[in-house]
């Protein structure tokens, strides 16, 4: 399983051919999403249709909530980073479900998250 960053699925909706290519060979079975990347998607949606087509693709996916390990998690991120690296709370959140998870994530903000301990990145 992989956890996709909410940039990712933008560039999937730009038609980064890049992107759907990497998302057609790790396969839609093995990919999920944070609650917080769907809000992020839904709160930028342009109107109804946009939103629907969103919905209708990410109800493909695997979507991990917030839990009470994410937050214990989540917190120790915010503390230790905001300051340091302007980590912002959706990208801790996000973070903190790829490791709460085990999973790897994968993003193009690289720089947003390579200096978190126990996070794996995934490199296509």
């Amino acid at each position: 399983m992989i956890l996709c960053d909410t940039n990712i699925l933008i560039e999937f909706y730009k038609d980064n051919a890049e992107v759907k290519a990497t998302i057609k060979s790790i396969g839609v079975s093995n990919l999920a999403v944070s609650v917080v990347t769907v809000g992020e998607l839904y709160f930028n949606a342009r109107d109804k249709r946009e939103l629907g087509k969103i919905q209708k693709h990410l109800a493909l996916l695997k979507q991990y909530p917030l839990d009470a390990e994410s937050s214990q998690l989540f917190l120790p991120l915010i503390e230790k980073y905001v300051l340091s690296h302007r980590l912002s709370v959706p990208d801790a959140l996000i973070a903190a479900t790829a490791i709460r998870q085990g999973i790897p994530l994968y993003t193009f903000n690289i720089k947003d998250f390579h200096y978190i301990p126990g996070l794996e990145l995934y490199k296509p």
